[in-house]
């Protein structure tokens, strides 16, 4: 590649403007891989402390004692922290006497919040994504546009018009774009893997507030209401 050619020049001849909008699309283009590195360990983490979780709450174990064990947990997440706020409300509205269609209506509720706050907690940050993915082409664009204005303009103040004259101009306007380009392919490609996966994470605990749900009916219909001990055990985790 020629000298006069070369990105890095290119780059450091180009208008001011046109400097500032690949100083942004570098700036998103790593924003979105930090976030992809975090929504990945999130995740991640999130599924497997779901199946731990998952394997202890159908182990047989009686669910006073599974409330027990999580009551002291003050990082509770997940499914953990779904079934704490379920199984609270549950103990609280029996122990005012509710009838019992009230007491699964009011479960159903807080099951169905904390399944709504888990899953924001959860999706922090894909919608950083979706913008860096759908705005990204357009501003590489803009920069575009300037510069090759910005080239035309150059050449006609020129008296001979060439080739050689405009094409360091138009390539450096040219970068904005594959910078723009560069930010937004990865931005894209991690929106749609990560919102599959949180949907798919999204529709597992929706099943379990169902099937506790349904578990805690049957508790109110034999009138055989679990109760967590007076002192909670301190320090149990998954």
């Amino acid at each position: 590649m020629p000298e006069s050619l070369n990105i890095i020049d290119l780059i450091m001849q180009a208008s001011l403007l046109v400097q500032i909008v690949m100083g942004l699309l570098l700036f998103a283009s790593l924003l979105s891989w930090v976030l992809i590195f975090q929504l990945s360990s999130r995740l991640g983490t999130a599924k497997r402390y779901d199946a731990q979780f998952e394997t202890w709450f159908w182990s047989g174990e009686d669910l006073a004692k599974l409330y027990q064990g999580i009551q002291g947990s003050p990082d509770r997440q997940g499914l953990e922290q779904i079934f704490y706020v379920g199984f609270s409300e549950y103990l609280r509205m029996h122990k005012k006497g509710q009838p019992k269609d009230d007491i699964i209506d009011g479960v159903e509720r807080k099951l169905r919040v904390g399944l709504g706050r888990q899953q924001q907690l959860l999706e922090s940050g894909i919608a950083v994504l979706a913008s860096i993915g759908s705005v990204a082409p357009y501003v590489g664009l803009f920069g575009t546009v300037w510069g090759i204005m910005n080239a035309f303009l150059g050449l006609s103040q020129t008296e001979q018009a060439s080739l050689a004259a405009v094409a360091p101009g138009i390539a450096e306007a040219l970068i904005a774009t594959a910078m723009g380009l560069f930010a937004a392919i990865p931005a894209v490609l991690a929106y749609n893997h990560f919102t599959a996966k949180s949907a798919l994470l999204y529709d597992a605990r929706a099943l379990f507030c169902d099937e506790m749900t349904g578990m805690l009916q049957r508790e109110t219909q034999t009138d055989t209401v679990p109760m967590p001990a007076a002192a909670p055990m301190q320090g149990q985790r998954l």
